[in-house]
């Protein structure tokens, strides 16, 4: 059976996903069959897996650190917010169906066996199991059944890694608050504290850091720095949403819209030299860009409600009628139809206008599309020109079928991974268009497709922008994040506390 060590962190976003990635590649690197685990994760960016199962990316992003396939064995529930009261809740890849917080807080101890045998499964086949917890462990209110903190260390009988963000402020409070809310059992199972996101002179901290050690009786196994990685980040606290750059060459605005998904689809197109790539919830923000991206959401007809209520709907409808370039994935691509229909109240329930730039209706369903797929652009026409023949790799993951009305015709040819079909998906009219592919952009050639469609409509020379192996380039991330852990932590000690157990 597998060893185990387990990342909890003082509060969401302290960086328990990043150095759990880490671990795993060090772990792979010093030879060793290493995979991820978490037993619940909260997020609304998911992927689908070869066998047409969904899964948070965060675990998707530390198998790729370990060097192994993704399987939703490492992470056997996913939760997908859908109000601010309640969640759909995926079970095994599969949609369990939709709960508010009180109904699922009461459930959750009968989800226990799907989530031992996930793990139980990986342990048979690994030498070393990275564990990542959720928010903090010392959620008081939350504690009750625990299934993914404190809970699943003693389900996994895995020592624990605490970790706390330094670059918030009160970091040393954060630790000793967090461990001394803890229960005297689930003390004992921390074996480590980690500092993260330090900038400066480390000497500075070092009196701290005795004082933490002397106040938990805890050794401090790590001072981590804060790095400029760039990994899929796992969920909506990212700060590259608050990033701001100078307009480049070509200016991309995606609009931030309030349960946006999978927005790591734009992941490629940052990385692009001379591109700037912002995030906007405004109609202040939006100014005059080149492009404008509708993205995923995990609720369109509220999100479309959204963009009616803020005056963004009306910006990018004179935008489009000025020419500017509007690019709809999933979500997003729904709301640039005519129609949106929801007889069964899978999301808001009724109907609803869409922004009518593609002539098509969508009707929701409660039946899920997951799927990996891989195809080509057809032939198209004007502005749109240079994806022709382009070829792409993605996934669908939607609820509800669009119907396209009229003449338009298809603007991409897919082969569906899991069932073996071929079909079609997309259309434009004009300077719009809408996919409900995502991950479009991860292979060079389209993302630099996409730069040559907005050079051409923007009159520019585009051909000196190099586009980057997205694939090879987050490999190089991966192993610069180890190489970086392996200098600010005491591996030995950590492989140690791993050895011993609890």
């Amino acid at each position: 059976m597998a060893k185990a060590i387990m990342v909890q962190g003082t509060m969401s976003n302290a960086g328990k996903s990043l150095l759990a990635a880490g671990l795993c590649r060090i772990f792979k690197q010093d030879g060793y069959r290493v995979v991820p685990f978490k037993s619940q994760n909260m997020a609304l960016n998911s992927f689908i897996t070869k066998e047409g199962l969904e899964m948070g990316r965060a675990q998707v992003m530390q198998a790729e650190a370990a060097g192994v396939e993704p399987s939703v064995l490492m992470n056997p529930i996913l939760l997908k917010p859908t109000n601010d009261i309640g969640s759909q809740v995926i079970v095994g890849g599969k949609v369990l169906g939709t709960m508010s917080a009180r109904d699922y807080f009461r459930f959750k101890k009968q989800l226990i066996p799907d989530i031992m045998k996930a793990y139980e499964t990986l342990s048979e086949k690994n030498d070393i199991i990275v564990i990542e917890g959720a928010g903090s462990p010392a959620e008081i209110n939350l504690k009750t059944d625990d299934i993914v903190n404190m809970g699943m260390a003693k389900m996994a009988k895995a020592p624990v890694l605490l970790v706390g963000d330094i670059d918030r402020g009160g970091v040393f409070a954060q630790l000793i608050g967090t461990v001394d809310l803890l229960e005297e059992d689930e003390r004992r199972m921390v074996k480590g504290l980690i500092i993260n996101k330090f900038r400066g002179d480390k000497t500075i901290l070092d009196p701290g850091i005795r004082m933490l050690e002397e106040r938990s009786g805890i050794p401090v196994v790590g001072v981590a720095p804060y790095l400029d990685i760039q990994v899929e980040d796992e969920d909506s606290l990212s700060d590259r949403f608050e990033r701001t750059a100078e307009v480049g060459m070509i200016d991309i605005a995606v609009i931030r819209l309030p349960r946006i998904s999978n927005f790591t689809d734009f992941n490629p197109l940052e990385s692009i030299p001379g591109v700037s790539l912002r995030y906007v919830k405004n109609v202040s923000e939006l100014k005059s860009p080149d492009l404008i991206i509708l993205p995923g959401t995990k609720n369109t007809m509220d999100d479309l409600k959204w963009l009616r209520e803020c005056g963004l709907e009306a910006m990018i409808k004179k935008e489009a009628a000025k020419g500017t370039l509007i690019f709809g994935i999933c979500g997003g691509y729904q709301m640039l139809g005519d129609i949106l229909e929801d007889p069964d109240g899978v999301e808001a329930g009724g109907s609803m206008a869409g922004l009518g730039l593609l002539p098509m209706d969508t009707i929701f369903a409660a039946d899920k599309t997951r799927t990996q797929v891989e195809g080509h652009f057809c032939p198209l026409p004007g502005v749109w020109e240079p994806f022709g023949g382009t070829c792409f790799t993605g996934y669908e993951i939607h609820m509800g079928e669009t119907t396209v009305k009229g003449q338009a015709e298809s603007a991409m040819k897919i082969h569906d991974v899991v069932s073996g079909m071929d079909k079609t998906d997309g259309i434009c009219r004009e300077n719009v268009f809408g996919t409900y592919v995502h991950g479009i952009f991860d292979m060079e050639e389209s993302a630099l497709a996409l730069m040559k469609v907005i050079g051409k409509k923007k009159g520019i020379d585009v051909s000196q922008l190099s586009g980057v192996d997205f694939a090879a380039f987050k490999e190089s991330q991966y192993d610069i994040l180890a190489s970086e852990l392996r200098k600010h932590l005491d591996m030995d000690a950590i492989y140690r506390i791993m050895k011993e157990g609890i």
